[in-house]
């Protein structure tokens, strides 16, 4: 389906945290959307929550285009408000400035500005039933994946400063902190009904993982199934075999590594060997759930602007 707005007009939510070294990009895309004869009102997060709101509360005859320029979990929070909306909510376009860009991957979307305000002004919408992961504190949406075990616990170990300041090398920093302080927890998986066990695991509608890499060849974003990575191996040598799969493109073929499918998963504990530390649940690159969590397919839709 291709977009066609009635009216010429953008919100773009910037997260300037995540923008500050990449806001030539976002001035520059600007500046192509609004010499097409558009109109862009450019609106700055200021805390967590904000872009959320500013998503959910947007003005729907008054903006045709709602865009984000922000990383993954700016991203998420955007996604979460316009799903809140249902079936008010205009369709979405990115600019991707995080440190993985999992999403713009997804959608092919290019790097130049050109590109990315073509995307925005004519792109072709893909219409995304989030994901729905719920813990004891409540639901949140996922644009691409919900995970538990070895990359949750890394990405809980990454602090805002610090991925500020080195970029993707701080995942694979504390991947080596992790991997050294590695203690088998075993995990329940349970798959519409079926179980089964693994040592880390990531349930996605997603083909990629931080970043170009391919951990599901068989998601798509327009899907209603859940794909669920299982790692199936204990021990942080086969943490750290994992990791260098995925980066080699290897992964999908890689022993000790299986996806299975279905519509609804959970995650608990099954066995954590003496591990006291919380079992965190990474949502779109973000520590924002604890096990036992289940998820499932949102209800609602969130369209997604891609190039033609």
């Amino acid at each position: 389906m291709t977009f066609a707005p009635s009216t010429h007009s953008v919100l773009l939510i910037l997260n300037p945290v995540a923008g500050r070294r990449r806001r030539g990009l976002v001035d520059a895309v600007v500046r192509c959307v609004r010499d097409s004869g558009w109109t862009v009102d450019v609106v700055e997060t200021q805390a967590a929550g904000d872009a959320r709101r500013m998503a959910e509360t947007c003005d729907a005859t008054r903006y045709a285009v709602v865009a984000v320029a922000g990383g993954d979990g700016t991203i998420n929070e955007v996604v979460n408000g316009l799903a809140a909306r249902a079936r008010t909510a205009p369709p979405l376009a990115l600019v991707p400035l995080g440190t993985a860009n999992v999403l713009a991957h997804e959608l092919g979307l290019g790097s130049g500005a050109a590109s990315l305000a073509e995307a925005m002004m004519a792109g072709r919408e893909v219409l995304m039933h989030p994901g729905l992961a719920i813990d004891a504190d409540g639901p949140r949406c996922f644009s691409l994946m919900a995970g538990a075990g070895f990359d949750a616990k890394v990405v809980a170990g990454v602090t805002a400063p610090l991925k500020r300041r080195w970029g993707k090398g701080a995942y694979v920093w504390r991947s080596l902190v992790e991997a050294r302080r590695y203690r088998p927890v075993r995990y329940a998986v349970d798959i519409d009904g079926k179980r089964y066990e693994a040592a880390s695991v990531i349930v996605t509608h997603a083909r990629h993982y931080a970043g170009p890499y391919v951990v599901a060849p068989e998601a798509s974003l327009d899907g209603t199934l859940l794909h669920v990575c299982l790692f199936e191996r204990w021990g942080w040598i086969h943490a750290l075999r994992f990791g260098a799969a995925l980066v080699t493109g290897l992964l999908p073929v890689t022993s000790g590594y299986r996806v299975a499918s279905g519509h609804a998963v959970r995650i608990s504990v099954l066995n954590d060997a003496g591990e006291s530390r919380r079992q965190p649940v990474q949502i779109d690159g973000d520590d924002a759930l604890t096990l036992p969590v289940s998820i499932g397919v949102s209800s609602e839709t969130v369209r997604l602007l891609r190039p033609q």
